[in-house]
């Protein structure tokens, strides 16, 4: 059961942070693992058994179709569902988590954990992150969806869609990235998919090289601290786009934020969802569900003042 929050702990311990309420330890916790992820970290550090001594029933996460309704099989009678995995495999249990508003926790056990950097959890510690099934801190965020398909990080289409469909990306990302962008602008790549949108000015925007719409803005303007995103419950989408080259330079690129989009295409897009390779089948609708996803994390990965995460008092 969950306890109230309250500003000041009355063992004098440090306050909990805004936006989050303490809350008792979980009593059946589920954490699904992808054994695969970050080549094979988790397997390793035999995750599985370290979970089984601290009363929590790990199961193994099995990629394929029918996946979610796999996971919802399992999950009935939890109080708190996790995963340990990279970011591809988050949001599948996210979704279900968030469909039956059970607590939801991330152990970090990726490549680049992005999402646990966002949520403030060092992103190497999966094991310490498994103190989020004990006595915890809780928030609620926002999840975004593409065509219904739920997203915790971002939908990328155009180069970076390109670029997850390469034989070397899951090795070696960045490398696969430059090198699909150093094709694209020397034209021995694959034309730029023939998709349009407007922006928030309704100006329209067609073939571009980059379409990147994220859950939450990215901080660009400033230095990010333990996350990429001030902000996961702002309840809009953020949109950058970058022109494919010989475009106007007055509009090489540009970022804004909504609470929807819509991309019209004229076939299937090759497309990055949480930096796993799919596709999508236009018109692409995005939408954001504010708060829809309950988060809990150990309290020693609380945001500090002056972190991206936190908030001061009014």
């Amino acid at each position: 059961m969950e306890s109230a929050g309250h500003p000041v702990n009355p063992q004098g311990r440090s306050p909990t942070p805004r936006r989050y309420i303490s809350v008792d330890p979980a009593r059946r916790a589920l954490l699904f693992i992808n054994v695969r992820s970050g080549g094979g970290k988790a397997q390793r550090a035999k995750l599985a058994d370290i979970a089984r001594s601290r009363g929590i029933e790990p199961v193994t996460l099995a990629r394929g179709d029918g996946l979610e309704a796999s996971i919802r099989e399992v999950v009935p009678g939890a109080d708190a569902v996790g995963v340990a995995g990279g970011d591809g495999s988050l949001a599948p249990v996210a979704s279900v988590a968030a469909a039956r508003r059970i607590p939801f926790v991330c152990v970090p056990a990726g490549t680049r954990n992005h999402f646990a950097r966002d949520v403030g959890l060092a992103p190497n510690d999966f094991v310490g992150a498994l103190d989020a099934f004990g006595a915890a801190l809780e928030r609620t965020i926002d999840l975004g969806f593409v065509n219904g398909r739920p997203f915790l990080n971002n939908v990328s289409l155009g180069i970076y869609g390109d670029a997850v469909r390469r034989a070397g990306y899951r090795d070696a990302k960045l490398r696969t990235l430059l090198e699909t962008a150093r094709d694209e602008i020397r034209g021995a790549g694959p034309a730029p998919a023939d998709l349009h949108l407007a922006d928030d000015r309704g100006r329209q925007y067609r073939s571009p090289a980059l379409v990147l719409v994220s859950n939450n803005p990215y901080a660009f303007e400033r230095p990010p601290g333990r996350g990429a995103r001030p902000t996961l419950d702002g309840g809009r989408l953020g949109i950058v786009l970058i022109d494919a080259p010989g475009g106007p330079l007055h509009r090489a690129g540009r970022a804004w934020s909504a609470r929807s989009l819509t991309v019209e295409a004229n076939a299937t897009l090759p497309a990055g969802v949480d930096g796993e390779t799919a596709m999508l089948t236009p018109p692409l609708h995005f939408t954001i569900q504010r708060r829809a996803l309950r988060v809990r994390i150990a309290p020693r990965h609380a945001p500090r003042p002056g972190s991206l995460g936190h908030e001061p008092a009014a």
